[in-house]
């Protein structure tokens, strides 16, 4: 039975196409107006990332198929517009290696945990680690934002410094899980 956190949790991994075609760079790159809808839609997306895992727990209504989704909504979220944010040199030089850093590790903790869950290990997604992934929506987000105003840059420079202090929680967090992972791989 699906429950209104796994429905949100869905409508993300939904949503993602929408969102790709939003930022599609076509001929002459996305306008203010794509840019415009793609922070509304992306907004809408953060939030329900917020809400899915908060009624469920308010609920009482976690499940497996929810613990199994919301991670993948997630990264496939995060990696979508980091890809269409490169697409577009939106993302270039020094900050698409900080995004760069962001994709690597969420595929290795991704494939650290699927191992951990063959040796029937879990490792719980740390408080630091929740900040790490509110620097990433912050900053994907300001960077879209401000290619809808670029008359603001500063909202821009704020993706920027976002995604940078996200990728050094992303390297902080992937090195404490990589530590108890080791301890798992005899």
């Amino acid at each position: 039975m699906l429950t209104l956190p796994n429905i949100l949790t869905l409508s993300r991994i939904f949503a993602v196409p929408i969102l790709v075609f939003l930022l599609w760079p076509g001929h002459h790159g996305p306008s203010r107006v794509d840019y415009g809808l793609a922070w509304g839609l992306y907004t809408l997306m953060a939030v329900t990332d917020y809400f899915d895992g908060y009624l469920a727990r308010a609920q009482g209504t976690v499940s497996k198929l929810g613990i199994f989704l919301d991670p993948i909504a997630d990264k496939i979220m995060i990696a979508a517009v980091i890809l269409m944010l490169v697409l577009t040199h939106d993302l270039t030089g020094y900050a698409a290696v900080a995004a760069l850093i962001i994709l690597l590790r969420e595929i290795a903790v991704s494939g650290l945990r699927e191992f951990l869950a063959g040796v029937q290990v879990s490792i719980p997604v740390s408080a630091l680690a929740k900040w790490k992934t509110t620097f990433q929506l912050l900053s994907l987000g300001s960077i879209i934002l401000g290619n809808a105003l670029p008359e603001w840059a500063w909202i821009e420079q704020v993706g920027i410094f976002s995604l940078w202090t996200a990728a050094v929680l992303t390297l902080i967090t992937g090195w404490d899980y990589l530590r108890v992972g080791i301890k798992h791989m005899d």
